[in-house]
């Protein structure tokens, strides 16, 4: 088994706590950012019980005085746009500020787009990350007509089926990053973690010429779901174990530079050792909410039980 990270031991003594409960819908993904005020927002996925997050999935909104709540749901406000790349589902959001803006980034489908290429989630292929920005975390939004990650030309590339889960940072060197998961479906149906590299917010973004820069075939399981941030001189990771241990809890792993990444930790345990959820009960889509420049929570989603999914928050204990 893996080493507990310090993330790990910053977490081993906290209770969680659900937020975001709903009857009729799900809630996934939820991204948390303080505003100047000192107020939580939370961007998360949502929609209907009955849907499917590939075609039908939005963001909403939500407001609090505190990370633990209890929060005030202030509406959609990212939905699929008829005729554009992401006309159906708005998914997976990460929120960062960044040069006095706020930057959401999503990912979307176009299901007129989906292949019939092989019978599992055919519309997976038409995912892309996009990119919206906003002076206010109430917006308005300005999106983008294209996707700031695009598949590569070559079908055959690692990420050459769809590209997902963006996790955005600006570079202590003043670039701006977007990390991202591709599914290499075509090859050898592994999920793979690499980076996108610009020097202007807005891009356009280069493709490291050395992805996969996470990736762990001689291990057997594979990762996603990745968050990484630059904190105490180090950059870092977390992302959703898949196999290399087991599928429900979290990996953590450093680097000097942001590209080679070494061995692996634990990131955090399954949902069941911090929450009133089944021992299976799947607990991820990792993200961090940031008080002056220190991890203060963590932010998960997680399956409560047969009929609900929310998000949870988790007290970091930073000495």
């Amino acid at each position: 088994m893996p080493k507990d990270s310090w993330i790990t031991k910053s977490i081993a003594s906290s209770k969680g706590k659900f937020i975001l409960e709903s009857n009729d819908s799900i809630v996934w993904g939820c991204a948390p950012i303080y505003d100047e005020y000192g107020k939580v927002h939370v961007y998360y996925s949502t929609w209907a019980k009955n849907e499917h997050w590939l075609t039908h999935s939005k963001i909403g909104h939500a407001e609090a005085n505190h990370p633990e709540g209890p929060y005030k749901k202030m509406g959609i406000i990212l939905e699929g746009r008829k005729g554009k790349w992401d006309a159906n589902t708005i998914h997976n959001p990460n929120i960062t500020k960044v040069d006095d803006k706020y930057v959401l980034l999503y990912i979307g489908t176009d299901t007129l787009k989906q292949e019939n290429w092989q019978l599992k989630a055919k519309a997976a292929n038409t995912q892309r990350i996009g990119m919206a920005i906003s002076n206010s975390p109430y917006g308005p939004w300005k999106r983008f007509d294209e996707p700031i990650i695009d598949v590569s030309k070559d079908s055959l590339a690692w990420d050459g089926y769809c590209v997902v889960n963006p996790s955005f940072m600006k570079h202590p060197n003043g670039e701006y990053w977007i990390y991202y998961r591709a599914w290499d479906r075509r090859n050898d149906e592994r999920r793979k973690t690499g980076v996108a590299i610009s020097k202007t917010l807005e891009g356009p973004y280069e493709k490291y010429s050395g992805n996969p820069i996470i990736d762990f075939p001689e291990r057997g399981g594979q990762t996603e779901d990745p968050y990484f941030f630059f904190y105490d001189e180090k950059f870092h990771c977390l992302i959703r174990d898949m196999g290399n241990y087991d599928w429900l809890s979290g990996l953590y792993l450093e680097s000097e530079d942001g590209l080679s990444w070494g061995e692996y930790f634990r990131g955090h345990h399954k949902g069941s050792k911090y929450f009133p959820v089944c021992d299976e009960c799947r607990y991820e889509r990792v993200q961090i909410l940031w008080k002056n420049g220190k991890p203060e929570y963590l932010f998960n989603a997680i399956k409560k039980d047969l009929e609900n999914n929310n998000g949870a928050v988790l007290k970091i204990n930073i000495k």
